[in-house]
């Protein structure tokens, strides 16, 4: 792909005097001391500022011009490379003499415009940032250890946010204006992107980014962090490997996407799984995984495909696994129709308030199909094709938890029975962390026979029953 075709969108302002970024940005991460990063992310306050992004402007617009269209920026350290000797020689023709840190500082700041995403480039390298929020040019937040800080780091107006924003979605095939002034993306790692411009948005441009981690999170860093229990994991392994139903809920941020994650490395590699999702996010690690992303409508209002098609769409692939992101619409009945006919295993995602409310979304999103189903029927369909409900929160300390693992049991008259399994037990607050326990219940799952067909004993000990069992 040529270079100059990749930057165009993101550079051509400044060749007509825009100034390309606000040296605030910080381009160092790890290069540079905290000390040094501290200084580079500072706003410039002194008298130099203007001549500062005069001579940006004037290296960056010549380094451009001086590079060769034809390179293929794919080529990430070949192109750092040759951007890094042609920034030397730049500097040595113009005669700019500067301090090592500036030069680096510079150096870096031109880079990112070039190849990574501008004033986001620290904050994308930082593994401690798992969300980025922009609010507009000048209000950039992130979430480190699940709270929200404020940053020194801004764009230099609007338009160079809109520039970031285009160079993620344009690689995807998708677009944002006035008349769609809202979409979804990720970025080349898989972190989820979402935007939304004026007129939708009255801040200007904004940016949410939900990074993932460059190594996905394993079970025993879930385990760590007191997300979870290690006997709730052998009880979830089980679940998965005897191929029942699974849904995820939970509210925004509560890492159902991380726990889908962990749960879809539990399918054996010898099966072939069937992955649908809004944009791309799963990291599967297993060799026999199909990846399906939907797609929006094109600018003439046409092409739409939906995770509902995807799904009708799945069954003829011959799948032995169906993952899907998310329901959040009329795809929940077909998802429904796919584990009632012979597609056991199946997971899935869904935003709700705790177990029995999952259900109740489950229902209204299954009416959103427009068949006209009673509501006895719907319900019949739900508790006969979800076997199990693990639900996640967020809690007040930033900690993500999962605090619910439920049987769906049956149906009693015209309700929706279900069990709880494992119940998060908070035992106190200390220090501004809660404290607490996943614990077992003592009552053992209806499924328990499935989870035995597939040859798989699980100790009595893990629905904490111990010897209490022969009662």
């Amino acid at each position: 792909m040529s270079l100059l075709k990749r930057i165009e969108q993101g550079q051509s302002g400044n060749s007509s005097g825009q100034q390309p970024s606000d040296n605030n940005k910080g381009g160092e991460g790890s290069r540079l001391s905290s000390l040094q990063a501290r200084r580079v992310n500072a706003p410039i306050t002194s008298p130099q500022a203007g001549s500062y992004f005069d001579l940006k402007t004037r290296v960056q617009n010549k380094l451009l011009s001086e590079l060769d269209p034809s390179m293929d920026i794919t080529r990430t350290d070949d192109v750092r490379r040759t951007i890094q000797d042609l920034f030397e020689q730049i500097l040595a023709e113009e005669n700019i003499v500067l301090s090592r840190p500036e030069r680096a500082r510079l150096f870096e700041q031109i880079a990112a415009e070039i190849l990574g995403f501008g004033p986001l480039q620290p904050l994308l390298e930082d593994d401690t940032i798992t969300e980025i929020m922009v609010n507009g040019a000048k209000n950039i937040y992130i979430e480190r250890k699940g709270k929200v800080h404020r940053v020194p780091v801004t764009f230099e107006n609007n338009d160079h946010v809109m520039r970031i924003i285009d160079r993620i979605v344009a690689p995807l095939g998708r677009r944002i204006d006035e008349s769609s002034p809202y979409v979804d993306a990720r970025l080349p790692d898989g972190s989820r992107v979402n935007a939304v411009i004026p007129p939708i948005s009255l801040v200007g441009p904004v940016l949410t980014i939900r990074k993932f981690s460059r190594n996905p999170i394993t079970v025993e860093q879930l385990v760590q962090f007191g997300s979870v229990t290690p006997e709730a994991i052998q009880f979830l392994k089980a679940c998965v490997e005897a191929r029942l139903n699974i849904v995820i809920s939970g509210g925004t941020g509560s890492g159902k996407t991380t726990l889908l994650n962990i749960l879809s490395g539990f399918i054996p590699s010898d099966e072939r799984i069937l992955t649908i999702e809004n944009a791309a996010e799963l990291q599967l690690r297993q060799e026999h995984v199909v990846t399906l992303e939907s797609r929006p409508p094109n600018i003439e209002g046409r092409g739409e495909i939906t995770i509902r098609h995807l799904v009708v769409n799945a069954l003829r692939m011959r799948p032995e696994r169906i993952v899907v992101g998310e329901i959040r619409d009329e795809a929940a009945l077909d998802m429904l129709q796919a584990m009632n006919t012979g597609h056991d295993g199946s997971m899935t995602t869904l935003h709700s308030n705790g177990p029995r409310d999952t259900l109740s979304r489950l229902e209204t999103m299954t009416l959103m199909a427009g068949m006209d189903l009673p509501s006895r029927a719907i319900r019949e369909q739900i508790s006969s094709a979800v076997d199990l409900i693990c639900h996640q929160e967020r809690m007040r300390d930033g900690t993500r938890k999962v605090t619910n693992i439920t049987e769906v049991s049956g149906m009693e008259g015209e309700v929706i029975t279900m069990t709880d399994i494992f119940v998060f037990e908070q035992t106190g607050v200390e220090n501004g962390q809660i404290v607490g326990r996943l614990r077992p219940t003592g009552l053992r799952p209806k499924f328990m026979d499935k989870i035995e067909a597939a040859g798989i004993n699980l100790p009595p000990s893990i629905f904490g029953i111990g010897e209490r069992r022969r009662y």
